[in-house]
């Protein structure tokens, strides 16, 4: 049977390994809203979407399945079958530099 002490001692360590990982967790929230808020800062001042907003773009854009616009499936397919050749005009596509 352990002792009061023994169990005292074992409470106040349960206590502030808790404590610690609390301390760890809000830690990590903290910097990852001082990320964001810089992210946001940063798209502010450059005129673009935010990093995290543009890569859901893209997703929503090229997705097969519609999950994110709520619309219709596209059903055409992604490259040509092997026997069909496409001919496309080649054109060079500028890099975009908006100015805030």
């Amino acid at each position: 049977m352990p002792s009061v002490a023994s169990r005292i001692l074992s409470f106040v360590f349960k206590l502030l390994l808790g404590l610690f990982a609390a301390i760890f967790a809000v830690s990590l929230l903290v910097a990852a809203l001082f990320v964001v808020a810089l992210s946001l800062l940063t798209s502010l001042f450059t005129g673009r979407n935010p990093a995290p907003a543009a890569v859901f773009g893209h997703f929503q854009r090229f997705s097969r399945q519609g999950m994110w616009s709520g619309g219709s499936a596209r059903h055409e397919p992604v490259s040509p079958s092997a026997g069909e050749v496409v001919d496309v005009d080649v054109r060079e596509i500028a890099e975009d530099k908006r100015q805030p």
